[in-house]
């Protein structure tokens, strides 16, 4: 039999002739279409199999028109992840929305090289991996979007798009809440020297938090007494805080970390120089993740429902989909300020 003449491989016509159905036939089983008897299928499938046709189509055809399993492509290193909870949290709301369907998430971590992530996504469709991807932390001048298009790649992102991409997505409404009810607060104590460690500056949430602070300072009449950039991890954290608090007479009295990994780092770092959290300085994280409640003092953090972000993405990609099991999920909360044993008074003086 002429295999794939010019090629080699296996064509549509090869596997109709070995199954001894019409190719319309074969078709019908790859699309996951009706009006073909199961054991016709079944022998469809053999003679795919048989002749190793076409490595994305035969997927396709061996698991139905869907592959019931959606996307997410990490662009961050391994060890970063294992240090930030906030992935775990966030994929855990996703896996609640998934599990109960029968879909399964296919988990990439590439690293922070933008063209691996670009490359594991176009692998993905390529090979018809997923029925859709979720995206995560828009950066500024983002080029996944238009690649999702070009690709033909259902996604969806949960965030804030870069330059207000059409891309569907899902976010909390009023993400400035919290974060101004941080500096509110903070100032209602008395703090004056304001700091702020912020994620990476690439990130288009991390713009906006910067902002938002300095925004909601200036209507009390102040400035960030400092602003580092880190990497959301605790080493950085804790460089930072070691950086801040010399010299004594320009050290702030409060410090806003952009997540709860950096600001738990923080308060450690400050007691190895002597410093009491809140006596001396006051800490607020960003998150309200689990480890907030179990460290001391407990964190004073700004609450983002990751959980529930994860859960309304996923749910609104499966609609996106046309997944027709797919339940009504609440949108997730603004985010809010959690008061608790972080902050305190402004040292005198």
């Amino acid at each position: 039999m002429a295999r794939g003449r010019n090629s080699g491989k296996a064509t549509i016509t090869d596997v109709a002739a070995v199954a001894g159905v019409s190719v319309a036939a074969v078709s019908k089983v790859v699309n996951g279409k009706g009006g073909i008897s199961e054991p016709t299928r079944q022998r469809v499938l053999e003679a795919a199999a048989k002749l190793q046709w076409s490595p994305s189509a035969a997927a396709v055809a061996l698991r139905g028109a869907r592959t019931r399993t959606l996307g997410m492509v990490v662009g961050r290193t391994a060890d970063l992840l294992t240090a930030d909870p906030h992935f775990a949290v966030f994929i855990s709301g996703i896996e609640s929305q998934l599990s109960p369907l029968g879909y399964g998430l296919l988990l990439h971590i590439v690293g922070e090289e933008p063209e691996a992530e670009l490359r594991a996504y176009r692998r993905l469709a390529e090979e018809r991996r997923v029925d859709g991807v979720i995206l995560t932390e828009s950066r500024i001048g983002d080029t996944r979007f238009d690649l999702m298009r070009r690709l033909r790649l259902p996604a969806l992102l949960v965030g804030t798009p870069w330059q207000d991409d059409p891309i569907p997505q899902v976010q909390a409404a009023g993400q400035d809440t919290g974060l101004r009810e941080a500096v509110d607060h903070l100032v209602e104590l008395g703090h004056r020297r304001i700091a702020y460690v912020s994620g990476p500056e690439d990130r288009v949430h991390t713009t906006f938090r910067r902002q938002v602070i300095e925004s909601r300072l200036a209507g009390h009449g102040l400035r960030p007494s400092h602003v580092v950039v880190a990497d959301f991890t605790a080493q950085d954290a804790a460089d930072a805080v070691g950086n801040l608090v010399e010299p004594a007479a320009q050290r702030p009295t409060a410090i806003v970390f952009g997540n709860d990994t950096m600001a738990v780092a923080g308060v450690s770092a400050a007691r190895r120089l002597g410093l009491e959290v809140p006596r001396d300085l006051s800490v607020i994280g960003y998150d309200d993740l689990p480890l907030g409640e179990i460290v001391h003092p407990r964190l004073t953090t700004v609450n983002q429902d990751v959980e529930q972000l994860g859960r309304a993405g996923a749910a609104a990609l499966l609609a996106l989909l046309g997944e027709a099991g797919v339940s009504d999920v609440a949108p997730p909360r603004p985010p809010s300020l959690v008061v608790r044993e972080s902050t305190g008074p402004a040292p005198r003086g």
